[in-house]
């Protein structure tokens, strides 16, 4: 072994030995953004990068299973990144749904996918819609992958999923507007049931939601990661998880 990778690897350790374990997050949520722009650092094809990024996902998931982590949210593509050119949306597609059959093999994971299935290609939409319709499990690392995702649609998709169902069971419109809480709306969100992220991470140094879980990220605490996601390294997510463990939550102030 190399000398950097010992010095690495003695840095990794002492991370994880000083990481609060009472302080470990328990929903993490990540943008996992730049796999263009590590394509470009290589002159490699950008759906290289797709596929380092799809790679990194993997392995990130160990990082999480290993320290404890129960709920990870994975930005995958957002309704924005449907403008993007025709043919590097089809090689990300397809990396995409081998990604995600690659989750759904694995036993140790339960996966949720969130997002809109129409704006997809058909084998892309089958597979979210397979996986949404699948009930969670007694696996210790629970998944969702938002694909097609945009948090503008989903707070609108939950205000109409709502008012249907009230319709439905014969309430007036005005009644339901007059008597809607937060609890009410947060029933119909994508990620209904499940806690609110704890921490956001997102890679390649931009430092926006870019309308990811804006709703549930009310209160979450945000870190902005220089690294892009196809380099990012155990050291960067322990750097994470040590910055959270130090930081003093406030919940409404």
């Amino acid at each position: 072994m190399q000398l950097p990778g010992i010095i690495y690897d003695f840095y990794e350790r002492k991370l994880l030995c000083a990481l609060d374990r009472d302080a470990i997050p328990g929903h993490v949520g990540v943008m996992v953004d730049g796999n263009r722009r590590w394509a470009r650092a290589f002159n490699a094809p950008t759906r290289h990068g797709h596929q380092a990024g799809a790679e990194k996902i993997h392995e990130f998931l160990l990082w999480c299973q290993e320290l404890g982590i129960k709920v990870v949210t994975l930005y995958m593509l957002s309704t924005d990144n449907m403008s993007r050119s025709a043919e590097e949306l089809d090689e990300l597609m397809g990396i995409i749904a081998q990604t995600l059959d690659r989750l759904d093999q694995n036993e140790k994971v339960s996966v949720h996918a969130m997002g809109a299935p129409e704006l997809l290609p058909d084998y892309l939409a089958e597979r979210l819609c397979r996986l949404a319709a699948k009930s969670g499990g007694t696996e210790p690392l629970h998944v969702n992958v938002a694909v097609g995702y945009g948090g503008r649609r989903e707070i609108v998709d939950a205000v109409r999923e709502l008012l249907n169902d009230k319709l439905d069971a014969g309430a007036d419109i005005r009644d339901v507007a007059n008597t809607l809480s937060v609890d009410d709306i947060s029933q119909y969100l994508y990620t209904r049931g499940q806690p609110d992220p704890d921490l956001v991470i997102r890679t390649s140094g931009e430092q926006r939601l870019s309308g990811f879980l804006m709703w549930q990220s009310a209160y979450s605490e945000f870190y902005f990661c220089e690294a892009l996601w196809p380099a990012f390294r155990k050291v960067d997510f322990l750097r994470a998880l040590r910055d959270f463990a130090g930081r003093q939550r406030r919940f409404g102030s």
